[in-house]
């Protein structure tokens, strides 16, 4: 659970700098890329869903949604859906 709740706290602060350094024109782009390659570091094939932020050609759209925090919210909430006790 430990290790659930750093790769949010990753999560967040990489969203963060996403929201900021990801709006400065012509480097969204790198930015965007690095952040994809971060969620899938951090949770494999669901991390690949981090990769929609390059089809944004403007870069406004995805400073709106944080994207890895979401990711790691989803995968936090499978993980107790395996660690919970079957129900009788």
């Amino acid at each position: 659970m430990r290790a659930d709740r750093a790769k949010l706290v990753i999560a967040i602060m990489l969203d963060l700098l996403d929201f900021t350094a990801g709006r400065i024109p012509g480097f969204e782009v790198i930015v965007d890329g690095a952040m994809g390659i971060a969620a899938v570091l951090l949770w494999g094939w669901p991390g690949l869903l981090a990769f929609w932020e390059i089809g944004d050609p403007t870069g406004q759209i995805d400073g709106f949604v944080p994207t890895l925090t979401l990711i790691a919210l989803s995968q936090m909430g499978r993980g107790k859906k395996r660690l919970a006790p079957p129900e009788e």
